[in-house]
């Protein structure tokens, strides 16, 4: 039986004032051509935007899709997504995350590059080398299922297929790729591992500090019944076999928080169940980690906008014990004030949630805090994507909300790279770290930042 908190009633799920002002306090860019050390990746993709592939001994920092404090003040773990976008083209992009250095462009000065750091010191790098980063790997055999690593030939939905043998460096350290899981969301946890969340199954896995899996994947079981399935599954989960997907592809765990006391970790799935009637909720599993089991509890989030083509979320960030920060965006991308793009952006925002604040239906409490696309650069410092004094971040996809403190929130873009041209039409889109100033601060807890 689905378990929902009651407490509170807000009829209708009804968004609160939206903040009336926000500032753009600072921005850095890592150029989409980085490109870490790894074996030929881009093997399944075509060339895009200028750009030609595969990419030989390499492995491009892309497709950020998550964010964490690194090692030292100042750094930050930025999670690559499973490459190149589906389980059939990213069989040779390694799962890992970057430690990074952002030297942000402010009013006191900074570069307003990012630059590569050491993924236990902190240290800066010249570039991104084994050191700088954490490379997931399965070499306990927990997946359950035949990885990448365990087959002769590249698995990959090419028509024709290429036959591709599989690198010896992946089959030999057993290391998994963007066709085994695709991580969307990561979370640290007190005893040093990390969970992260999987949108092929959708999936919870458990990783070690070093980047071993370190039991099976965790599915999602179907609280609310809607369907015969008794888990949420996607057609990409390996265990599907004969049973009915019941959440479309690439709609998994897209956020997942940990609350302020590290007993719980929160799942929002990207998009709705197929068998949901309601097709603007999406669901937010609590899980708790002592038992590593779902309680039970769901949440619903209501989406704001569902005529807006691809509306979903973009990340779930605790703030405290019951209240969270979520991307939400359209699928659109394009400054809205450049003619060049004849379907821009039109809905990029960041909401306040409490989980604690329901309506009759579950709902939780809603408040705009940050429109990416009207940011207030007073102090000119987003270059490109400055415009009359507004800075937008117009990109398709946005992933990464993190708080710095409790009035500045770090928020980073997902590339795609080579894919997607948000920023300029033709080029492919930069990773771009950003930090916004709140109208009013959050109540964040410490341990948070």
């Amino acid at each position: 039986m689905v378990k929902l908190l009651t407490t509170g009633c807000l009829a209708g799920a009804a968004s609160l004032a939206p903040a009336q002002a926000t500032e753009l306090v600072g921005r850095a860019v890592l150029p989409s051509a980085s490109f870490s050390f790894g074996p030929t990746s881009g093997q399944f993709i075509t060339s895009s935007n200028g750009v030609t592939v595969p990419f030989l001994f390499r492995q491009p920092v892309q497709g950020v899709s998550a964010v964490l404090p690194g090692p030292k003040r100042g750094t930050y773990y930025a999670m690559s997504d499973n490459g190149y976008g589906a389980k059939g083209n990213s069989a040779d992009f390694l799962l890992r995350y970057d430690a990074v250095r952002p030297d942000f462009k402010t009013v006191s000065g900074g570069s307003g590059k990012v630059f590569a750091a050491d993924a236990v010191t902190g240290k800066v790098k010249a570039s991104f080398d084994l050191s700088a980063l954490v490379q997931l790997s399965d070499s306990n055999n927990q997946a359950g299922f035949s990885t990448v690593a365990t087959q002769t030939n590249y698995p990959n939905t090419l028509n024709p297929p290429l036959t591709i043998p599989v690198d010896p460096g992946i089959k030999n350290n057993r290391l998994l790729t963007g066709a085994d899981f695709d991580i969307e969301s990561f979370r640290k946890v007190s005893d040093g591992s990390y969970w992260f969340g999987d949108e092929f199954g959708p999936f919870l896995l458990h990783i070690s500090a070093g980047g071993q899996l370190l039991e099976a994947p965790v599915p999602l079981p179907n609280f609310l019944a809607l369907d015969s399935n008794p888990f949420v599954q996607s057609p990409d989960n390996p265990f599907l076999g004969t049973a009915t997907a019941n959440l479309p592809s690439s709609k998994g765990f897209e956020g997942l928080a940990l609350n302020a006391s590290g007993t719980k970790l929160y799942a929002l799935l990207e998009g709705p169940l197929t068998s949901d009637p309601n097709r603007s909720r999406l669901l937010i599993n609590e899980f708790d980690l002592a038992t590593k089991s779902y309680t039970g509890k769901v949440f619903f989030y209501q989406m704001e906008n569902t005529t807006e083509s691809g509306q979903s979320i973009g990340d779930l960030t605790a703030i405290n014990d019951h209240e969270f920060l979520v991307i939400e965006r359209d699928s659109n991308q394009g400054d809205p004030n450049n003619p060049a793009f004849t379907s821009p952006a039109k809905f990029k925002r960041i909401y306040k949630i409490d989980i604690a604040k329901l309506d009759s239906q579950g709902f939780v409490q809603k408040e705009q805090v940050v429109d990416l696309l009207n940011i207030p650069d007073p102090n000119n410092l987003g270059g490109n994507g400055t415009t009359n004094g507004v800075f937008t971040f117009p990109f398709v996809t946005i992933e990464s909300v993190l708080p710095v403190d409790r009035q500045t929130l770090l928020v980073i873009n997902d590339n795609n790279y080579p894919f997607s041209v948000g920023r300029t039409p033709g080029v492919p889109d930069d990773n771009e770290f950003i930090l916004v100033r709140l109208d009013k601060p959050l109540k964040l807890v410490s341990t948070l930042h």
